[in-house]
């Protein structure tokens, strides 16, 4: 008997999460789906939850530690010398394609894993190279990689590389905690009866994720969309084109999603915060212009990198620079 999964559509209280996972999954080449949050915030029931949205359902964890050899595959390279033929070993990024790849604590995990995890997730193709014997294979999975920034953080050069990120805070609303609250206590009690109140739901997601990657390739963008995106990548001053490209494909799955017949700028709006949150550099303006609350690289506690390390000059007693004799008269 198959265990019984807390539906997507029944989650509260996770909007920018579920955004940011809907749109991985219309475009798995967004780069994964970094999700920060302190312990019991539903980072893991959310990961799974998507995983029940996809035809496949694969929902593979990539435990802290795994070998290199256990994530990207192995050759035999014996069989090769023997039989003449490649022998191909998969590893958990095989096991993976077409499902999600889940990496809990993904800040401790090693960065020889990491790497490679990070470049299969972009490009959609695993390279496995042995002695001169090499073999690719399709990888193309919904990357989820959630972390306690308690723990440690990730080095700039690696949170870049994920397409979108989300920061999830402590619920203090009372009527949402309850309402958190009542919904898991009611999967608990009875996961059969739980789940069948949202299975239309389910569907819906399920058919509106298979439609939006169909539609995804024959969406274009226009000259005020590209504007837009510029311009939000340029006042957070962002390194490289990355987030460029990783805005317009997030704004295009979007639209894909809410089956729009074009990208627009109010779609580069709504998903740019996810986009830029682990980007930004600190001092830049913040996507959403309404907003008075500073983004988590803007905090007034934030240590600029560019000044660590510089100590604010200090006042010198005029009297005492005055009393002292130059060195040369001194040495008379």
């Amino acid at each position: 008997m198959n265990e019984l999964i807390f539906p997507f559509a029944a989650l509260v209280a996770q909007e920018p999460l579920q955004q940011a996972l809907l749109l991985a999954a219309v475009d798995p080449a967004l780069g994964g789906v970094l999700v920060s949050g302190p312990r019991g915030t539903a980072k893991s029931t959310t990961a799974r939850a998507l995983a029940e949205l996809l035809p496949e359902g694969q929902f593979v964890t990539l435990p802290l530690g795994a070998s290199e050899e256990q994530l990207i595959g192995s050759l035999d390279i014996e069989a090769v010398l023997r039989d003449g033929g490649v022998r191909f070993s998969p590893g958990l990024l095989a096991r993976a394609h077409k499902g999600v790849l889940y990496v809990d604590e993904v800040n401790l995990l090693p960065n020889q894993l990491v790497d490679p995890l990070l470049d299969v997730a972009a490009s959609g193709v695993n390279v496995i190279e042995r002695d001169g014997i090499s073999h690719r294979h399709e990888a193309r999975f919904v990357l989820i990689g959630t972390m306690n920034p308690e723990e440690g953080e990730l080095r700039p050069q690696l949170l870049d590389r994920f397409g979108l990120a989300v920061e999830l805070q402590n619920c203090f609303d009372a009527e949402k905690r309850r309402e958190i609250v009542k919904a898991r206590l009611a999967f608990d009690t009875d996961p059969d009866a739980f789940c069948s109140q949202f299975a239309g739901q389910q569907a819906a997601l399920a058919l509106r994720l298979r439609q939006a990657r169909a539609t995804l390739p024959i969406l274009e963008f226009d000259d005020a969309v590209h504007a837009r995106v510029s311009e939000l990548c340029i006042n957070a001053h962002v390194d490289g084109l990355r987030a460029d490209l990783v805005m317009l494909r997030a704004a295009r799955a979007l639209a894909a999603f809410e089956a729009a017949s074009a990208v627009n700028v109010e779609h580069v709006e709504r998903v740019a915060e996810s986009v830029l949150l682990h980007r930004r550099k600190a001092g830049s303006a913040p996507s959403n212009q309404g907003s008075s609350e500073p983004s988590p690289r803007q905090r007034p506690n934030d240590i600029d990198e560019a000044s660590f390390g510089y100590m604010p000059p200090e006042p010198v007693d005029i009297t005492a620079v005055k009393n002292v004799r130059p060195l040369a008269a001194k040495k008379s």
